[in-house]
């Protein structure tokens, strides 16, 4: 038990012993006036047990001296002489259990005390008769008592030590954790610096025409996950995971599931379904990178165990008082997963597959993070799943809304009817068309617009006469067998719109709206509100890109090549860069030179990032101007960028550099100077 569980068995227990005085009192006729003494002492008690306004060892203090003249009160009558060492004893074992050696000294030295005032009859006592039996009586009890001092005395010590070592173990597990913490920065910025660079060259490759870049960097971009894999699931295993909390569209988050889809290696050319509920809030407030990282794990697991049909994305909120629970559901149609898989995958190093020859990929670390992610943010992981007919992985995390409009709306002036063709004998797995049932039943409750299902051509000539349907969506098969039929209606002003693979071959002329692969809410809704006219039917083709033209950036980092990569990668937006190979080099070009930021790398020789910051900020406010410093770094384990920023930086930066979190930063400590269309303009 621990020590709050002692304490009120101890007061339990003295208060049945004060109780149990006051009526032994009363009895043997003892003094009138005590068990008024005793009642007091057993109300002030609880109230300082109850009140707990006092530390605990002041608390087991006053308890002690209450029990110690409770016990003398008792001891000192003749009447109660051959109980006094079942008395001692109980005190002892009670004492014991605050692992207090003096208390129990105490009570063994009142023990023999009031056994010498009776046995020599000192002023004071009451007159006791000795006979044989008495004598023999008394040596037992003293060989008791000492026996259950000895023992309490070894308990106590035995506990004491354990709680030493404990307390050691806890040291040695704090320094083994802060040597951990250093081991995965020195790892991760080691593994992350060559990462960044072949990513960054990559790039140059493609710019330059080279087919082989785009492999590499897709090598590079997988290794960058596996170290990050690595690095999430030991924080997950230590339990420290910090959150850095910030807002989010909630779009960003289904627009990250289709473009990793549309990365990934779909070879057994498996349907991605993508059902987002149009009543999700638009904006919403949470750690969107531990949500894209869930995403990510889910989306590569179900890729990974599905080798037929598809996958069904789903996400939507239910609203709560701290405001809404985000749930993500994946559904694949793969091999499933036994319920011994499902009860190891909370445990870590779950893989269904674990030998050499595998056919599936990866580390076996995606669902613990999942778990382990999901319970820091508060929510929770739930698995069903059957051998042979699929996984449904539910994610529940709340979240705090920031703006709780719609993500998907129709403007007020829709007045259409909507038809969706798609055959159903197309798809092997049977399941993948319920999958597109259900996206298009969620969608039509969700913007409040009937949708009626079209499985033939004469069926959507039937619907468009007598519904005067006026906007029809289809997949590429149904398309590609009566492109006639479907060309002529779209020239009739009928909104047809396709969802079909990048190499498609379009008419010449055709007003027919191609949707890339694969189809979801977004494309839709973009559609029903524009018509025919619908441009930038993809959502991250509405975001343009921003540029900082005329930015004069200093970037720090003593790897040259990394100088290489970041400066290739800036001059993209129109900055003017400079270099410097260590910090003492930024602080004298900072003296020399006019930066509106710097860029700059943590572990450095010599001289660090984080005092390189601070002496180029020192100079600035001598300058008299304002210095911005960002940290560029690959140094990324949990919590850096609160580290950083503690310290003293303005925005923080992981390698290798993803330009959504370069252009995020850059926005936040500079003014944007423009668009990517009006800096060529200017």
């Amino acid at each position: 038990m621990n020590r709050d569980s002692n304490e009120k068995l101890f007061v339990f227990v003295f208060t049945l012993a004060g109780f149990w005085l006051i009526i032994g009192n009363y009895l043997l006729g003892w003094e009138f006036w005590v068990p008024v003494v005793v009642l007091f002492g057993i109300i002030s008690v609880w109230l300082v047990n109850v009140s707990n306004r006092i530390e605990q060892d002041l608390r087991v203090l006053f308890y002690f001296v209450f029990a110690v003249l409770i016990v003398f009160y008792h001891g000192i009558h003749v009447s109660s002489f051959f109980d006094l060492a079942l008395t001692i004893c109980l005190a002892m074992i009670m004492c014991a259990l605050f692992n207090r050696a003096y208390m129990i000294r105490i009570l063994l030295a009142e023990y023999f005390s009031l056994v010498l005032i009776h046995l020599f009859n000192i002023p004071g006592g009451e007159q006791l008769e000795f006979d044989k039996l008495s004598i023999s009586r008394i040596l037992l009890h003293m060989i008791i008592v000492l026996i259950v001092f000895f023992v309490s005395g070894r308990g106590i010590k035995d506990r004491v030590d354990d709680e030493e070592e404990r307390r050691t173990n806890r040291e040695r597990i704090e320094a083994n954790d802060a040597s951990m913490e250093d081991f995965l920065s020195n790892i991760s910025h080691e593994l992350r610096t060559p990462i960044n660079v072949v990513n960054g060259m990559s790039d140059l490759l493609m710019k330059k025409g080279a087919k082989e870049g785009g492999s590499i960097k897709k090598a590079g971009i997988r290794l960058a996950y596996q170290v990050e894999d690595i690095q999430d699931y030991t924080e997950c295993k230590r339990q420290h995971i910090f959150l850095e909390e910030e807002n989010y569209m909630c779009t960003s988050l289904i627009n990250d599931v289709v473009t990793a889809f549309r990365e990934s290696d779909n070879t057994n050319g498996l349907e991605l379904i993508v059902d987002l509920n149009p009543l999700t809030p638009t904006m919403m407030r949470g750690d969107i990178k531990k949500l894209h990282k869930i995403f990510r794990h889910l989306l590569e697991n179900a890729i990974k165990f599905t080798k037929a049909g598809g996958i069904h994305v789903r996400m939507y909120t239910e609203p709560v008082d701290y405001g809404v629970n985000l749930c993500v559901e994946m559904t694949d149609t793969g091999m499933g997963m036994s319920r011994n898989a499902i009860w190891a995958v909370s445990d870590g190093l779950y893989q269904d597959n674990k030998e050499r020859n595998r056919s599936s990929g990866g580390i076996g670390l995606g669902l613990y993070i999942v778990y382990g992610f999901a319970h820091r943010m508060g929510g929770f992981v739930k698995i069903e799943s059957e051998r042979g007919y699929g996984t449904t992985v539910r994610v529940t995390i709340p979240q705090a809304v920031v703006d709780p409009a719609p993500c998907l709306a129709l403007e007020n002036s829709f007045d259409g009817t909507v038809l969706f063709h798609v055959r159903p004998d197309k798809y092997k797995v049977p399941r993948v068309r319920d999958f597109y049932r259900d996206m298009v039943a969620s969608l039509a409750s969700g913007i409040k617009v009937p949708v009626y299902p079209a499985e033939t051509v004469y069926e959507v000539e039937r619907l468009k006469e007598k519904m005067n349907a006026n906007y029809i969506f289809m997949g590429q098969e149904e398309y590609e067998e009566n492109k006639g039929y479907f060309e002529l209606l779209a020239r009739e002003d009928i909104v047809v719109a396709v969802s079909a693979d990048p190499g498609i071959i379009i008419p010449e002329g055709s007003k027919v709206l191609f949707m890339p692969k694969p189809l979801y809410a977004y494309a839709i809704i973009k559609v029903l509100n524009e018509g025919q006219n619908a441009t930038n039917i993809e959502l991250h083709e509405s975001e343009e890109k921003p540029v900082f033209k005329g930015v004069k950036a200093l970037i720090v980092d003593d790897e040259p090549m990394n100088l290489v990569v970041a400066s290739s990668l800036f001059r993209d937006y129109e900055m003017i860069i400079d270099t410097a190979g260590s910090g003492k080099e930024a602080l004298s070009k900072y003296h020399d030179n006019d930066y509106d930021i710097v860029f700059m790398d943590h572990m450095m020789p010599e001289m660090d990032g984080v005092e390189a910051m601070k002496r180029i900020k020192s100079m600035a406010e001598d300058m008299e101007k304002e210095a911005i410093v960002v940290a560029l770094t690959a140094n990324v384990v949990s919590g850096a960028r609160e580290m950083f920023i503690n310290e003293g930086f303005d925005g923080f930066i992981a390698k290798p550099i993803d330009t959504s979190d370069f252009e995020r930063v850059m926005k936040n400590v500079l003014p944007v100077t423009g668009t990517a269309e009006e800096g060529r303009d200017a």
